[in-house]
């Protein structure tokens, strides 16, 4: 073994700690360039209305500003959306993958794909998820936005958000999740929720700090 290779784990594992107590103590906390509540309140044609999450789920989820909204196609719900914005990460004020949530909420994954979505402020990476719960079936699209940034890929995330934190200073995210119940097929499903993530995308980058 080389001499360098001797100390190249000790290295690594500085550098990491480095990163850790960056991301710990010198975090700015981002406020929202414009609130949540101005994403418009009509996507892809459907009216909304807004639903609230209650104060113990909210410090669960340890968000600094949330929207969750309910479009509807007459009597029924077309779709949600959800948007968790958190204006700085830290252990136990993290944003939860939805990879882990919705199975244990009961839905299985049929199918999982990462897609690029065309958008008005270019092609993006998403998540595209198809879930079953007993007779329910969900298409369900989701990924992580901020920094200047769309990202699907959670090991990505991960990384990305190391290295802001160390050299910006920031951990500012927002987890984005539109999910369409199955009414007829599951690609008429998924032609909505792309439909309905392309608008979104760009209202997120105006929303969200620069």
């Amino acid at each position: 073994m080389r001499e360098w290779q001797r100390y190249l784990p000790a290295s690594v594992l500085g550098a990491g700690c480095l990163l850790v107590g960056t991301t710990t103590t010198q975090q700015r906390q981002m406020t929202l360039a414009a609130p949540l509540e101005s994403v418009p309140r009509a996507l892809a044609g459907y009216p909304s209305v807004d639903r609230s999450i209650s104060a113990d789920e909210r410090r669960v989820v340890g968000v600094s500003a949330y929207l969750f909204r309910e479009f509807n196609r007459g009597s029924q719900a077309a779709f949600t959306v959800y948007v968790g914005y958190y204006d700085h990460q830290l252990q136990g004020k993290a944003i939860h993958s939805p990879k882990n949530c919705l199975p244990g909420a009961g839905w299985e994954v049929v199918s999982a794909a990462e897609e690029q979505l065309p958008t008005a402020a270019g092609p993006v990476p998403v998540n595209r998820y198809l879930l079953v719960n007993k007779h329910q079936r969900a298409m369900v699209y989701y990924w992580y936005q901020g920094r200047g940034r769309v990202e699907g890929n959670e090991y990505r995330v991960k990384l990305q958000l190391l290295r802001d934190a160390a050299l910006r200073g920031r951990s500012d995210e927002a987890l984005v999740r539109v999910v369409i119940p199955v009414e007829t097929t599951d690609s008429a499903a998924a032609v909505l929720g792309r439909r309905v993530s392309a608008e979104l995308v760009p209202e997120m980058f105006r929303v969200l700090p620069g």
